[in-house]
Formats: structure tokens, C-alpha cells, sequence
């Protein structure tokens, strides 16, 4: 038997009534097909089903697939969750681009239902693995979708920051920051700062600077299987603080002269597809190409 893991993003559920019975239909549905049901802690008694209720950080582990309503923030948390398990992701899209969703509202229940019926393919898409070394040192270690970010905290002083491609010297950049990006994650902050939209098929990395101090900094794009070396060195005094972020979600202080390393991670995104409609698509409609 399938058992099928929601993740309803608490703060959409309470700000829409909408969501509240979008979500409360799929419980049902799912119950009625005789499908095992779990629900995130945080929004399963506001759905009037407690007995469902699962720690979010413990939802991977106790389903067979996610079902995520809100937007491709939420989608993200659920990917670093769900890859290291293999779990696939089915995203419900409840926010306002909603690059990684499969279907909008009104699609779940049909979606559901192929879900069930195994009438889907897998998108799989490329992570990042990061690590950061402190005086020779594994000190951390972190997994994201989207991207890798070193960039400054709370100053308004630019960062220098070392970087190397598999231990070759790349550049030295006086910037605000370095995105360094997957392909899924060139549609988000990199591509903000000014860097490529890269097909997600594409196995590279875009390594994008964040207002660097010269007008010949520009974005690279790098083979996926490279590794990245972003060295934050001191400047100034006191140097201004450095903060190494991933998926704009999580993040961890850096002092100065540490090196955050990152490279393809082993494991991979599985998003849920139900063949509606292709990237480039997906492109002019969120982005609104070609409309006035």
C-alpha cells in the first residue's frame, strides 16, 4: 500500500480557506482509495485530522511519496528531505511562480488519482552538496536543490572572496556574494543577479557574482561535475561577517578564511510529472515572455 505524505504549508493554510479545503479533499480522497495517509505536525490539527499527524522533519521517512502544497519554498525544504530517501515529490502550487509545481488547485484531485495509478514520470534534477572548512577541517555539511550562496551579513561592505574550479584559481571577486547554482536553481537568485537560464537537463553549474566591483565579472557556467572553492578572505578591519546560505532557506555564519566547498551531490530531486507541460512552457508562462 502507498502511503502518501502531505506537507500543507502552515502559514498558506491559515492566511487562505481555500487551501484548508483543497488539502482536507485530497485526506479524503487518498483515505477513500485506501492509501496511507500522513500529514505535517504543523497543519494536521488545523485540518481536523491530529491522528495523522507527523513531525515534518519525519515525513521522508514514514511515506512512499510527498504530496506539497504551497510554493517552490516549500517544494525546496521537502527536496533536502526527500532526496537522500529517494522519496518523489508531487507539488502543489499555492504561491506566486511556482516553478517546480506539477499541478495548481484545481488539477489535485486528478493528479492525485494518477498519482495512485502510477500514471506519472520522473523528473530528476541535479543537487549540490556543500561543505565548509575551517582551519584545514570539515566543520559542516549541507545538501540543496536550487544553489550554494557566500555572501555578506548585515553590512553594507563588500566581501572578497577566493574561488577556484577543482583547485584552479578562477577569480577574486570584491562582490556582495557568489551564487553558485544548479541548473534548477538558474530560474531563482542567480538568475536575479544577472546570470544564464540553464535547461535541467543540462548537467553544469552557473556560478553567478553578486555585485562585483568591476564591470568585467560575469557569470560562468561550469561542468556539473566540477568542484567549487569560495575562500572568504579578510578585509578591513573588523572584516565584515560572511554567511553561507542554501536554498535562501538555511543558513550558517562563516568566518573569516574559511572555504566553502561545493560539487554535485550523489543525490537527486525526484519531481513528480504529469506531462502537461514542458520547460520552455513553463518559461514564457511564469515569466510572462512575449506579453504586454
Amino acid at each position: 500500500m502507498t502511503t502518501v505524505g502531505l506537507l500543507v504549508n502552515p502559514e498558506k493554510l491559515r492566511a487562505n480557506p481555500e487551501v484548508t479545503r483543497l488539502a482536507r479533499a485530497a485526506v479524503a480522497m487518498l483515505e477513500e482509495r485506501r492509501a496511507g495517509v500522513v500529514v505535517n505536525l504543523e497543519s494536521a490539527e488545523d485540518l481536523g485530522c491530529p491522528a495523522l499527524a507527523v513531525p515534518e522533519r519525519e515525513l521522508a521517512a514514514r511515506a512512499d511519496v510527498l504530496v506539497v502544497f504551497g510554493g517552490d519554498g516549500t517544494i525546496l525544504g521537502a527536496a533536502r528531505q526527500a532526496a537522500p530517501r529517494g522519496i518523489p515529490i508531487l507539488g502543489v502550487n499555492l504561491g506566486a511562480f511556482g516553478f517546480l509545481a506539477e499541478v495548481n488547485d484545481a488539477g489535485v484531485e486528478e493528479a492525485l488519482h494518477r498519482l495512485l495509478a502510477g500514471d506519472y514520470y520522473l523528473d530528476e534534477r541535479m543537487m549540490l552538496r556543500a561543505e565548509v572548512v575551517r582551519a584545514g577541517r570539515p566543520v559542516h555539511e549541507v545538501l540543496a536543490l536550487n544553489d550554494i550562496v557566500v555572501t555578506k551579513s548585515g553590512y553594507a561592505r563588500m566581501l572578497r572572496l577566493r574561488t577556484f574550479v577543482n583547485d584552479e584559481h578562477l577569480a577574486t571577486y570584491l562582490a556582495d556574494g557568489l551564487i553558485v547554482a544548479t541548473p534548477t536553481g538558474s530560474t531563482a537568485y542567480s538568475l536575479s543577479a544577472g546570470g544564464p537560464i540553464v535547461h535541467p537537463a543540462v548537467d553544469v553549474m552557473v556560478l553567478t557574482p553578486i555585485c562585483a566591483h568591476t564591470l568585467n565579472a560575469r557569470p560562468v557556467v561550469i561542468s556539473g561535475g566540477d568542484t567549487v572553492g569560495v575562500r572568504v578572505d579578510p578585509v578591513g578591519a573588523p572584516p565584515p561577517p560572511a554567511m553561507l546560505t542554501v536554498d535562501g532557506q538555511a543558513g550558517l555564519p562563516l568566518d573569516a578564511d574559511d572555504e566553502v566547498r561545493s560539487g554535485r551531490s550523489p543525490y537527486r530531486t525526484r519531481l513528480i510529472r504529469l506531462g502537461r507541460e514542458g520547460f520552455y512552457t513553463v518559461l514564457r508562462t511564469k515569466l510572462w515572455w512575449g506579453e504586454r
